[in-house]
């Protein structure tokens, strides 16, 4: 038993180690992508701005777009952890919403618009790029939506497998996301993009 504790332990410093890499790099390459613009960067400049060899970055990042798109993955577990924490009585729109906080700070409170912002329209302005993190989101709508029937199970009001509302709901509420982005960069990211979700999801309330 404490051996199999051990190799948990060392498991999950690994995996903790590897996001903490992962973040630097993404971050490194935030910073060039901007500076330079995204073709002009290449993987062997972001290599170099994180002192490894491109073989080393690899390991981390299969592609350039992987790495422009990064953090969507790294906070893709958070939110949905964050999402299963919410209370089980809560009206499913303020759990999904509350659950979107982790993006909010990426915007408002970690890169702020320096970053942030520009980031956004790379990625909305790159059709490669855009294809990707839509596909991404997908996959996020999907695991989400086990989730809300997971809770819906445990609270003792189970959605059938052929009832549309769950995705319908969580697929509305993705769908404010990228409305929000796209309204937050349109206006010069001057507002809060808390603020921006918030008017998004307040036009799109679901009947109780």
């Amino acid at each position: 038993m404490n051996h199999q504790r051990t190799n948990q332990a060392r498991t999950g410093l690994r995996e903790r180690t590897r996001r903490a890499i992962q973040k630097e790099i993404t971050e490194a390459a935030e910073r060039l992508f901007v500076e330079r613009g995204y073709e002009a960067t290449t993987i062997g400049h972001i290599a170099e701005a994180v002192g490894m060899s491109r073989r080393t970055l690899y390991r981390y990042f299969a592609t350039r777009e992987d790495i422009v798109l990064g953090k969507l993955d790294l906070v893709a577990d958070d939110l949905l952890a964050a999402l299963r924490s919410r209370p089980g009585d809560e009206p499913l729109w303020t759990s999904l919403r509350h659950s979107f906080d982790l993006l909010v700070a990426h915007f408002d409170d970690v890169w702020k618009v320096e970053f942030a912002e520009p980031m956004q329209r790379i990625i909305f302005g790159t059709p490669d790029l855009l294809g990707r993190y839509l596909e991404k989101l997908e996959r996020m709508q999907g695991a989400a939506e086990l989730v809300v029937r997971e809770r819906a199970e445990t609270t003792g009001t189970p959605w059938a497998d052929d009832d549309p509302t769950p995705r319908a709901v969580v697929g509305a509420a993705f769908g404010c996301l990228v409305a929000a982005q796209h309204a937050w960069f349109a206006g010069g990211a001057k507002e809060k993009f808390g603020v921006m979700i918030d008017r998004a999801m307040a036009a799109v309330v679901p009947r109780d």
